[in-house]
């Protein structure tokens, strides 16, 4: 009973965060009609595209998240004595409960906002944007990954994620354009916030129709692969703080 009312909190704590979250875009969407374009409801539809990928690839990561802790009080020495693979074990270490709130929330919005927007949905539509979805959650694991790795030289790289989540939860829940010049230019090509959620949601709703855009599922496939060689290599140099 406990471990459900742990669950049920766990979950209603995430929800309740990223409802307050969206409560603020509700707010600056009434004093700005529009920003770069984008009404309310295409931007809810984005947030929970953004929030619904999020949550897919925190829900496995939060582990991850720990792995400083994991390191330093000797657990990860064990994983490592097991013939399963070590990141496996550590991704099944502990679940992220908040993140099936956010999954809730993400899934919610994008169900009503979709509504809200006229979203002319197709098969191939539908399929897009769960492809778009998969892949968004694809590549911030993969830059939450890589990071994390570095963990395993003893490096703390707590700060760092901090910063990497708040950078894709505050700049990818809104349109790129009203950054504007080098800094969507570095949320593009740089750190590909932009193809989590707003290219994606850009084609779903109409406003872009160029071939490339189609094909933003497909990078986090491919950046999740140089992700793991770099878990990999700082594994080769990992040594045990000896517990």
């Amino acid at each position: 009973m406990q471990y459900r009312l742990n669950t049920a909190i766990g979950v209603l704590s995430g929800a309740i965060w990223q409802g307050t979250g969206f409560a603020f875009i509700w707010v600056v969407m009434h004093t700005f009609p529009s920003l770069a374009g984008w009404g309310l409801a295409e931007i809810a539809f984005l947030y929970g595209m953004r929030l619904t990928a999020h949550a897919l690839a925190m829900i496995p990561m939060m582990s991850v998240h720990d792995i400083h802790w994991v390191v330093r009080n000797g657990e990860f020495d064990r994983f490592l004595l097991r013939p399963l693979n070590p990141l496996v074990q550590l991704m099944g270490n502990r679940m992220g409960l908040a993140q099936f709130g956010d999954l809730l929330v993400g899934v919610a919005l994008l169900a009503v906002a979709s509504q809200n927007a006229q979203v002319d949905w197709s098969l191939s539509l539908v399929a897009f944007c769960a492809l778009a979805i998969v892949g968004g959650a694809l590549i911030e694991a993969a830059f939450f990954l890589a990071l994390c790795s570095l963990s395993l030289r003893m490096i703390d790289t707590f700060a760092l994620r901090v910063f990497l989540d708040d950078v894709f939860s505050k700049f990818g829940s809104y349109p790129m354009k009203i950054f504007g010049g080098v800094t969507e230019w570095l949320l593009t090509y740089v750190l590909p916030v932009a193809f989590v959620a707003y290219i994606p949601s850009s084609v779903v709703l109409g406003k872009l129709d160029t071939p490339w855009a189609l094909a933003a599922p497909l990078l986090g496939v491919l950046l999740v692969w140089p992700a793991y060689l770099i878990w990999r290599r700082q594994l080769t140099h990992y040594q045990s703080v000896g517990h």
